[in-house]
Order: C-alpha cells, then structure tokens, then sequence
C-alpha cells in the first residue's frame, strides 16, 4: 500500500492528520517520523514529497523521497520563506537562468514535460506566480524568449551555476528593486495611516454635531 506525504524536510512531527493516514495501518508513527526525517534531512526548510510503501501483513514499510515541487526549490534557491503577495507588483527574487535549468534537471524525470526546454519553461512558469525575475527580467518575457530560442544554447549546454559577476550583476539589480518597492510600501502605508485619522476625526465630528442638535 502507498502512502504519500508531503513533509518539512528533516522535521516532520506527529499530529491529527498523521496519525489519520498512518494509524489505521498499525505502523509504528514514531518510527515513521524519525526514518523520515532522516530521509530527508538534506531539505530541511522545504517542503518535500514522501511515499511510504506499507506492507500491511507484516507492517514493514520502505520510504521513498521525490525531489520537492518546482515552487520549493525556487523558494530553497532563492533563500525565500514566501512567495510574493502580489506577483505583479511585488518581486521576491531575482534568480538566474543558469539555476533555472538547474531546478529543471530536478525535475525532468518526474513531470509530463518531455525535454529539458519544456521544462525550463515550466519552471519560468512558476518563477512568474511566484513574483521571482529571472535573468533580471519579467518571467513572462523570459518564457517567450525560450520559445524563440533565444535560450536554446543555455539549455543544450545544461549549464547550472552562473558565474561570480552575474550572480553579483543579479544581487545588485535586485536590491534596487527592493528598495524601490519598500519605499512605495511605505508610502501607500503613510497614505493609508493618513486616510484613516482624517476619517477617524470626520466621525468624530459628525458624532459630536449628532450630539449639539
């Protein structure tokens, strides 16, 4: 019987749901958790999917872990706890295409995609709902410059790491962009905090004027 769960790398625990899945199989939950957390001890801070196959005779079982979802390992990558609030507006990374194609080969042998550029777009994809730049650039626009091949050499090449300067050259451009984003958060905040005392004291008025009458 398989069972499958998706876990915090290298610190599952035990709760309600657990014991749900695992209980009515009469496996030992402790032992469970801790050959699991063991399993998976190099994801920690990442979610990562887990298959249990439970032999219900003799209550054995054997763990098997799946690399983590496309979206966790952009998150792990970029050193992310969330995603952007708000993809459109909000940026909350700036990653390479080279790490791209990286979490790609990942991925390859577990996903429907059929080739390594199909799933780089994919990853691009996920790159664009997440609110992360790729290459210091919409995500958007990246995924039509891979369909024009304006990646293809990148892609064949299957090139992981960039060099020292473009990871710097992409910190930088990333910084600035922050920067630029805190400020008008702080000035939409500033409005909004400003809005809501000149409304606080237009009710306080027109209760005031209630009570003269």
């Amino acid at each position: 019987m398989i069972v499958k769960l998706l876990v915090e790398g290298g610190s599952m625990s035990p709760g309600p749901a657990l014991a749900q899945q695992l209980g009515p199989l009469g496996i030992n939950i402790g032992q469970v958790i801790s050959k699991v957390n063991e399993a998976t001890s190099n994801f920690k801070g990442t979610k990562v999917p887990v298959e249990l196959n439970v032999d219900p005779v003799t209550k054995n079982f054997e763990i098997t872990v799946r690399s983590p979802p496309v979206a966790e390992l952009i998150k792990k990558e970029l050193k992310l706890e969330t995603a952007s609030g708000d993809h459109k507006k909000v940026k909350a990374g700036n990653i390479s295409i080279e790490k791209v194609i990286g979490i790609a080969k990942t991925k390859l042998g577990e996903a429907l995609e059929s080739n390594l550029k199909s799933m780089v777009k994919t990853v691009v994809g996920t790159c664009a709902s997440l609110g992360v730049l790729v290459d210091s650039k919409e995500a958007v626009q990246v995924a039509s410059e891979i369909s024009e091949g304006k990646y293809d050499k990148e892609i064949k090449e299957g090139k992981t790491e960039p060099s020292e300067e473009k990871k710097k050259e992409l910190e930088t451009y990333f910084e600035k962009i922050k920067k630029d984003q805190d400020a008008k958060i702080k000035l939409a905040k500033e409005q909004a905090d400003a809005k809501e005392v000149k409304d606080d004291a237009k009710t306080k008025k027109a209760i005031e004027d209630v009570k003269k009458k």
